[in-house]
Formats: C-alpha cells, structure tokens, sequence
C-alpha cells in the first residue's frame, strides 16, 4: 500500500504525492533466494527447521562494511554477535525457531545473508541475496528558456524517465558515492503554446511516478529573467 508522504498548496494548482510503496518479494536463483526490498523497509528471514534445533548461525557478508555473525545455542539459551548493524538481531516467536530480523534496511545491508542450522536432522543451509531498493525523489521544473526538466534523485537502480508528448530531450546521469544515481532529463521540443502541459514519467522497480509542468516559453510572458524565474505550475500523481 503506498503511503502519502507530502501535500501542499502552490499559487494555481495543487501538489499532491502518494511516493512510496512497501516492496519486499523474493525471486528464485538456483540455491539462494533474491531478497527484494525498498530502502526503510523491514523484514524477517527464517531457516527451515528440520528436526530439534541445536544451533543456528547467521552469516551476513554486505556490500559495504565486514563480516556480520549471530550465533544461537539451545543448549545455552544464549546469543552471541560480531560486529552487526543496530537494525540486525535476532527475533524470537512462540512455537517457531529463532529468525533474522532487519529493521529499517539501508543500502548498507545490501549483500549475502546465509544460514547454518544444526538439529537432530542433520546441518542444513539456507542463503539469500539482499537487493536493496532506492526510490527516487522527482523534481520537476523549467529553466530559465522556458524549457521542462525533469530530475529523478539518487534512485536506485536508475530511474528510467520519458515525456508524453513525446519530443526531443536530453538526458544525463550523476553516479553518487552510495550508488545510487541522479538522471537528469531536460525536454528540449518546447511549443510555443503557453497552455502546452508537458508530463514526466518517471519508471522504476519501487514505483511509477508522473507529474505534469506549465512552462513558459521565453519571450512569451513579461518577466525580467535575472529576477525571476519563468513562472510554472506543478500538477503531481504517483501510481503503482
């Protein structure tokens, strides 16, 4: 379900967002599981549990930063950690063995997450790949010729942007330290119609997002340009 996560008034039109989404799924690859989820989002991992559990070892090796270990021991009723994010633990429940927890997952977690479980079944071995998701921040808005540009902030992986109508336009990408990447795309067929509305479309795996901008086509309104900016309204909807 998404969530509201901004609402505000401007002179002629009103803003509305609805940006993000809870995404976590998982897809098959061969022995291990793709974990899928988006940024600030929260998950349990479990290991099937075969027999009487004895001991289960959690082993998470992230893209960023070193090897994270949780080991549990029935015998003992005791756990034990090395050096783990905050928002990592383990999760205990009524009737069910012991799981992972990830709480508010960052681009930091990204990474492999496996599972030894000894019982009295034997050892068994579970792994996932954790893919983590960055939606984009849009931001739309006209330059000082009068011409639409359209900016999808540090999403992850990249947002794919288009316009409707369709028309000529530039693109450019900015890869950030944590990468994620801003695309920039500036709309460069303007009509001279200043009642044309030009909509940006901004697709990606946690969402799509449109948004609708006025702008003013130079020379076509009186406004002193070292001033002030052409004047422009802003019509937003996100769907999913």
């Amino acid at each position: 379900m998404p969530e509201r996560c901004r609402q505000g008034l401007c002179p002629d039109c009103w803003i509305s967002y609805e940006c993000r989404s809870k995404i976590v799924y998982f897809v098959s690859r061969n022995s291990s599981s793709v974990l899928v989820m988006t940024v600030g989002n929260s998950s349990v991992l479990t290991c099937p549990l075969k027999g009487n559990l004895t001991m289960l070892t959690w082993r998470i090796t992230p893209k960023a930063g070193g090897l994270c270990t949780l080991v549990y021991r029935v015998d003992k009723n005791a756990t034990h950690r090395t050096t783990c994010s905050d928002n990592i633990n383990w999760t205990f429940r009524a009737g069910l063995p012991p799981a992972l927890e990830i709480q508010q997952v960052g681009i930091a977690q990204e990474g492999n997450y496996s599972c030894d479980m000894v019982s009295t079944e034997g050892n068994f071995h579970t792994s996932y790949y954790l893919t983590v998701l960055a939606p984009p921040r849009l931001s739309l808005s006209c330059d000082e010729q009068g011409s639409p540009m359209c900016e999808a902030v540090a999403g992850k992986p990249p947002a794919q942007l288009s316009w409707v109508p369709e028309g000529s336009s530039t693109a450019e990408e900015k890869c950030h330290d944590n990468g994620t990447v801003t695309v920039l795309s500036k709309f460069t067929a303007c009509s001279t119609n200043v009642t044309n509305v030009i909509i940006c479309m901004v697709s990606h795996p946690a969402g799509n997002w449109s948004q609708a901008i006025a702008c003013c086509p130079s020379g076509e309104l009186p406004f002193v340009r070292s001033a002030f900016k052409p004047l422009y309204c802003f019509l937003s909807s996100c769907s999913f």
